[in-house]
């Protein structure tokens, strides 16, 4: 019988091995964005896994790393299995690394048996689903997927660095990311693994669950635009003081989804005020908006309102309001044959079926758009993430390969 135990240990001496490469010289954190150098060693050591494992392994414009593992079918379709090895600044080690290796483990498995497939089977890694150096998601799986807007080529980091010179410092090429997507005709369906990022499943004490849905989300970047002036010379009903405006918008989204609820959530995670002092009116605050939420319609009348609530502070308060759409996304539902194969999997494995809703985006998303997609959920410590105590029980883990395993039998079966 399967050692999944002994297989796990190998996962998570990898999943250690990668965290040691970080941009913080100290070691301290894990940090690897899109296209730095921290990130390219990163990707390497995964890439020498791939090869070591058989895999036809490539690189593609966007620094997606692909490995195939081909049917002999004539004709065949091809399955993805994939997650992201691009982290958020001072991340913790799982979030999309180990869905990566998980996968990796499962074709080394499927290689060593020699087991033959009626699909293709493509493991990725994409090279950008945080999206945090150039305030966009999905890049990696935008390209696979052929969704990528040329467009954002011409975005800039905070660096002035644009994408299009970031690709081609870390070796890529724009010019081939058209050619770089798998045609919608050939996919079979898409398969993530990821920790929960959550704590239902680890309230339950419950090792996985197959999600249903997928939240929608809209990021807004708002500029608050006032009059710097001294701390101490300006009366305080005489300012324009737009880190105020700014702090009264935020307790303002704040309370309008503690307000409304059923799964709609919002976040202000980032703020920056320029050439800010002690003894200075702010005179510019700049933020995010992070809005989500798995009904579209809820999405919507949010976005609607709150900008609306915006332009009534800055009216009131004598400021000028830029209100910038950065990323929309649409609610996404999993495809329900996959999600039955899946709940048969666990079932098999005897674990309870649990179906959960992701607050948070993957790259399930745009892979939904062109193929079948479903999503399976690892315990994780707390349902911490983002964070350097992001964790997981190797037990958890040990589950989910087995299920995972299951699952990809219950594939190869219904396809042959």
């Amino acid at each position: 019988m399967t050692d999944y135990h002994t297989r796990t240990t190998h996962i998570l001496s990898r999943i250690d091995e990668l965290a040691t490469i970080s941009e913080d010289a100290t070691g301290a954190t894990v940090t690897r964005r899109f296209g730095t150098p921290a990130f390219l060693r990163g990707r390497d050591l995964v890439q020498s896994w791939f090869e070591a494992a058989g895999l036809e392994t490539r690189l593609d414009g966007i620094g997606n790393l692909r490995g195939r593992l081909a049917s002999p079918r004539p004709g065949a379709k091809t399955f993805v299995l994939a997650s992201h090895i691009d982290t958020v600044v001072n991340a913790g080690k799982y979030d999309g690394p180990l869905g990566v290796l998980m996968g990796l483990n499962l074709v080394e498995s499927i290689i060593q048996q020699d087991i033959e497939l009626p699909f293709h089977l493509e493991l990725m890694a994409f090279s950008d689903e945080e999206g945090v150096r150039f305030h966009t998601t999905y890049l990696g799986s935008k390209v696979v997927t052929g969704a990528f807007e040329p467009a954002l080529l011409q975005r800039t980091d905070a660096d002035g660095i644009t994408l299009a010179q970031a690709i081609a410092d870390m070796g890529g090429n724009a010019a081939s990311l058209a050619a770089d997507a798998l045609p919608a005709e050939e996919w079979l369906g898409y398969f993530e693994l990821h920790i929960e990022q959550g704590p239902v499943l680890w309230e339950s004490k419950v090792p996985i669950a197959l999600v249903t849905a997928i939240a929608g989300q809209q990021r807004v970047e708002l500029t608050w635009t006032g009059m710097a002036g001294h701390a101490g010379t300006v009366p305080m009903p005489m300012r324009q003081d737009a880190l105020a405006a700014a702090a009264e918008f935020v307790l303002a989204a704040e309370a309008f989804a503690l307000a409304h609820g059923r799964g709609l959530v919002a976040t202000v995670g980032q703020l920056r005020i320029p050439y800010s002092a002690s003894n200075v009116i702010p005179g510019q605050a700049i933020h995010s908006l992070d809005l989500r939420s798995p009904d579209a319609g809820q999405l919507a009348t949010a976005y609607t309102d709150l900008q609306a609530r915006a332009e009534a502070i800055a009216a009131r308060r004598g400021l000028g309001l830029s209100w910038e759409l950065v990323q929309y996304t649409a609610p996404v539902a999993c495809d329900r044959e996959l999600n039955r194969l899946l709940g048969h999997a666990i079932a098999a494995s005897g674990y309870e079926v649990d179906g959960l809703v992701s607050g948070a985006g993957h790259d399930a998303v745009p892979a939904s758009a062109v193929a079948p997609a479903t999503m399976a959920f690892i315990r994780c410590y707390k349902g911490i993430s983002h964070n350097p105590l992001e964790n997981v029980e190797a037990a958890d883990v040990a589950a989910a390969l087995e299920v995972a395993e299951r699952f990809l039998v219950e594939l190869k079966n219904k396809h042959s």
